[in-house]
């Protein structure tokens, strides 16, 4: 019912930062959740942040949290993940993904690249 698109991601040396973007087609305020995932080759996606639709509670894996930050902008209708002090093992194609009534929707995902 939702499609998702991410943007924001790109080369960046470790240490710097990126804002990664998920902008939906409708509406997120009635979404349940909306959350990021990453993926690395050979390994399988894991979860990095998820954000509920009223925004105020929020879920970090361990390795990310203190550096990264997701939130929500129901007026833009766009969810975005404030990523700091990056390391190279943060390097994934990172996916956005939101929860509705009917079902569980994917972006394509958007390529993140950490060089030391």
């Amino acid at each position: 019912q939702v499609q998702l698109v991410e943007s924001g991601g790109g080369l960046v040396q470790a240490g710097g930062s990126l804002r990664l973007s998920c902008a939906a087609s409708r509406s997120i305020f009635s979404i349940y959740t909306v959350g990021w995932s990453r993926q690395a080759p050979g390994k399988q996606r894991e979860l990095v942040a998820s954000i509920t639709g009223g925004g105020s509670n929020t879920y970090y894996r361990d390795s990310v949290k203190g550096r990264f930050t997701i939130s929500r902008d129901n007026a833009k209708n766009t969810v975005y993940l404030q990523m700091n002090s990056l390391k190279p093992e943060d390097t994934a194609v990172y996916y956005c993904n939101a929860v509705d009534q009917l079902g569980s929707y994917w972006g394509q995902g958007t390529q993140v690249t950490v060089s030391s």
